[in-house]
C-alpha cells in the first residue's frame, strides 16, 4: 500500500505505537507530520510540538495544523487512568477528556475546511475496544473513547458525499509502555490478550489506506462489542466475576 506524495498528520506519532505507524507511512511515500510533546526518533518527519492536554494547547496545534497541507489526519494520542472512578485526580480527569476527545474534535475542525474545498481527504480516529465495552475501573478512558467513537460516526454521516472519509479503528490492549504495572496485573487476572505493536500498527495503516469505515480488533472482543450494544446486561454478567477480582487490586 502506497501513500506517495500524500501529506499525513498523526497525533501521538512519537510514541511506541505512533512511531511505528509514522515510520510505515513514511516508508510508503507519505510526507508525515508528527504532533506530539516530544520529537520523533526517526529523521525525515516534520515535527509539530504541541500539548493537547489543555484547550489552549489544542487551539494552538489546530492553528498550526490548519496552515499545513493535510490529506489525512490520524488521531492516535491518548492517555489512560486505571482505578476506582472516585480516586482519579481532577486534573487527570480533565487531561483525559482533553487529549482523548476534545483535541481530536478541535484538530478535525482545523483540517475540514480545506478537505471540503478539495473534495477529498480522510480523518482517522484510533479509539479502543474499551470505548464500546465499558470496563470497570477504566471509567474516564472508556467514556472518552466512547465519545470519540460517537463523534466519528456523527462526522461520517455529516460528511457523506463530500469526498472526505472517516475511519474509526478500535484496537484492544497493545504491548507497550502505555500500560502501567497495575494494568498488566489486570491483564493477567482477566487473561486479557495484548497484541504486538508492530502488527497493530500495520493493521491501522492498512485500515487508513483502504479508507475503512470501522475496524474492531480481536476475538472475543469484537463479538462483545456487538453484544454490549444489543444486550448490555449479558455483558454485565459475563464481566462481573473478573470485575470483582480486579477490585481487589485497589483494596
Amino acid at each position: 500500500m502506497r501513500f506517495d506524495g500524500e501529506s499525513i498528520a498523526i497525533t501521538g506519532g512519537a510514541g511506541e505505537l505512533g512511531g511505528r505507524i509514522a515510520r510505515r507511512l513514511s516508508a510508503a511515500g507519505a510526507d508525515v507530520t508528527v504532533l506530539d510533546r516530544q520529537p520523533p526518533t526517526q529523521s525525515g518527519l516534520r515535527f509539530l510540538a504541541c500539548d493537547l492536554s489543555t484547550s489552549l494547547g489544542a487551539d494552538l496545534a489546530a492553528e498550526e495544523l490548519a496552515r499545513l497541507p493535510c490529506d489525512r489526519l490520524i488521531h492516535l494520542a491518548g492517555v489512560q487512568y486505571f482505578g476506582p472512578a472516585e480516586a482519579e485526580p481532577a486534573d487527570h480527569l480533565v487531561r483525559t477528556v482533553n487529549i482523548n476527545l476534545l483535541a481530536p474534535m478541535r484538530l478535525s475542525q482545523a483540517v475540514l475546511p480545506a478537505m471540503r474545498r478539495r473534495g477529498r481527504g480522510q480523518i482517522a480516529f484510533v479509539g479502543s475496544i474499551f470505548g464500546s465495552i465499558n470496563f470497570a475501573h477504566f471509567a474516564s478512558y472508556s467514556s472518552s473513547k466512547g465519545g470519540l467513537r460517537a463523534y466519528s460516526q456523527a462526522l461520517r454521516r455529516e460528511l457523506s458525499g463530500s469526498g472526505v472519509d472517516v475511519t474509526y479503528v478500535a484496537p484492544r490492549a497493545v504491548r507497550t509502555a502505555f500500560n502501567s504495572p497495575k494494568v498488566l496485573e489486570f491483564a493477567a487476572l482477566t487473561r486479557m490478550a495484548m497484541d504486538d505493536p508492530d502488527r497493530v500498527a500495520a493493521r491501522i495503516v492498512e485500515a487508513v489506506g483502504a479508507r475503512r469505515r470501522d475496524l474492531y480488533f480481536g476475538f472475543p472482543e469484537a463479538l462483545f462489542v456487538r453484544l454490549n450494544a444489543m444486550a448490555p446486561r449479558l455483558v454485565d454478567r459475563a464481566l462481573a466475576p473478573s470485575d470483582r477480582r480486579v477490585a481487589a487490586l485497589f483494596e
